[in-house]
């Protein structure tokens, strides 16, 4: 699917029109090569009037209900004044003037009708798009989770109810089901052929206003923001509602799915992330076959190679992955993988950076054999391993596994023990701060004592105190910097 430009004739003579008026009121002439100039400009602006009308019809509005506990009113059991003598005096206490036939029938006071211990209310609302013509419906995880009833709407208004088959917390994808056939599906394009200044389209939902249509080009590709997915980044306006909703090429095709904002005041501020198609399809295709995703793991935890370390280990570039510590007995363990290596590339594709190999591990089939490349010691090794499965417990969540894979925990913390002259007998060393931790102000070199009501005393027990957090709740830790404490909070995602 081809859209046009509009046509040059035609941006000529609008030129012509307001060059004319110019002239009327300034006494500046145009110069010729200042009007080609112009005529040029126009000639190259896209029009997208086409490409929205071709694409909107398969964008939806996703709205979602959740269930909330009742409470109780203020003034205790039931609901009139009189309710709360007998809350305090008992359920037989008459206010004075009041007889047996003034009381009022109180249907709460039935035993057999006890009240109900939870109601459905208004979760959110997101964006979707239609992925094919039987209704199956893509859009993000966040959008859906913890609801217990999701709603899509067509931009006919015509409404149905939805389920989920699956969904994956690390890539942020939910894919849907609706009972409905002969939809239009959108197109899906290649997220890797994708280039800085690309013009680009969000349709979505922002604030809940459905079918609209912001506009921008790729800013940064292949953005790596801690969540150890190569996002694209654009300067497409988006805003809460947006979430799920498509990113669109001037061919009509998706290429990404909108999923973030960079934003301090929690609105657009110029920069916002989608997740590329081509990642997304991979969890497709396991959501459809299986409901679930199934990851590749080898037991390692990693840092960036820092330049002056890639120098001191002869290294060109400072590239890679570099191996803090191996699990015992772990895959990786178990193909040779030393503390101190450094993995340059993993079944044969190279790694940039240090979040690639998480990526790439996890792309992998478990039970399958892979080639690890590693420098140690000035030469390069080629090392077979076979690939474990990722525990779906820890992939489930966003900075769980992934991050211990990647070198930090949930927290976004790697810790080790104290140094022996430390001179202090509790607290685990902080050794490198991503977010959310380091979005709190947590360091390199801070002392992490105590985690929410538990002291820490080993890296061992810290790493258990962590696995076991309340997601939901936030974390407060007791860190001690410059022999002074004090207590941060950190914000699970």
């Amino acid at each position: 699917m081809a859209f046009n430009l509009p046509g040059a004739p035609a941006a000529k003579r609008a030129f012509a029109g307001a060059a004319a008026s110019l002239l009327l009121i300034s006494a500046a002439p145009i110069s010729a090569a200042q009007a080609q100039a112009a005529v040029s400009t126009a000639a190259a602006l896209p029009d997208f009037t086409q490409v929205v009308s071709e694409t909107e019809v398969s964008v939806v509005n996703i709205r979602t209900t959740e269930a909330v506990p009742v409470r109780r009113s203020a003034m205790g059991p039931g609901g009139d004044p009189s309710d709360l003598f007998r809350w305090f005096f008992g359920p037989d206490f008459m206010p004075p003037g009041m007889g047996p036939q003034a009381q009022p029938k109180r249907p709460h006071a039935q035993p057999d009708q006890p009240a109900p211990k939870e109601r459905t209310v208004p979760r959110g609302i997101g964006s979707g798009f239609i992925l094919s013509g039987d209704g199956y419906v893509l859009t993000n995880n966040h959008v859906v989770d913890n609801s217990n009833g999701i709603f899509v709407t067509m931009t006919n208004g015509k409404e149905y109810k939805a389920k989920v088959i699956g969904t994956d917390a690390r890539t942020d994808i939910a894919l849907l089901k609706i009972d409905a056939t002969g939809l239009k599906p959108l197109p899906i394009g290649d997220s890797d052929k994708l280039k800085k200044g690309q013009w680009v389209l969000a349709i979505g939902s922002p604030f809940g206003l459905d079918s609209t249509v912001t506009a921008g080009i790729v800013s940064a590709i292949n953005r790596d923001t801690g969540d150890y997915l190569p996002f694209i980044q654009t300067d497409v306006a988006v805003n809460p509602g947006n979430s799920g909703g498509p990113l669109i090429n001037l061919q009509g095709q998706v290429v990404g799915i909108n999923s973030q904002i960079v934003s301090r005041s929690g609105g657009f501020m110029g920069i916002s992330l989608a997740i590329p198609i081509d990642e997304v399809m991979r969890v497709v295709d396991q959501l459809k076959a299986h409901g679930k995703v199934t990851r590749g793991r080898i037991g390692v935890q990693i840092t960036e190679v820092q330049d002056d370390v890639a120098k001191a280990l002869g290294l060109d570039t400072a590239q890679g992955a570099l191996v803090s510590s191996v699990e015992p007995d772990g895959p990786a363990a178990k193909a040779g993988v030393h503390a101190g290596d450094v993995i340059t590339a993993f079944n044969g594709q190279a790694i940039k950076h240090m979040t690639d190999l998480p990526r790439l591990v996890g792309a992998t089939q478990p039970g399958s054999t892979a080639s690890i490349q590693v420098w140690r010691k000035g030469k390069s090794l080629e090392l077979k391993t076979k690939v474990g499965e990722l525990d779906q417990k820890a992939a489930g969540d966003e900075n769980g596994q992934a991050h211990a894979e990647a070198g930090t925990d949930r927290l976004g913390l790697s810790v080790k023990a104290l140094p022996a002259d430390s001179g202090m007998d509790q607290g685990v060393l902080v050794s490198q701060s991503d977010s959310p931790a380091a979005d709190s102000g947590i360091e390199a070199g801070d002392i992490i004592l105590r985690v929410n009501n538990t002291d820490i005393t080993s890296p061992e027990q810290y790493e258990k105190v962590v696995k076991g957090l309340d997601k939901s709740s936030p974390v407060v830790l007791l860190v001690s910097r410059d022999q002074q404490s004090q207590w941060v909070i950190v914000k699970l995602p």
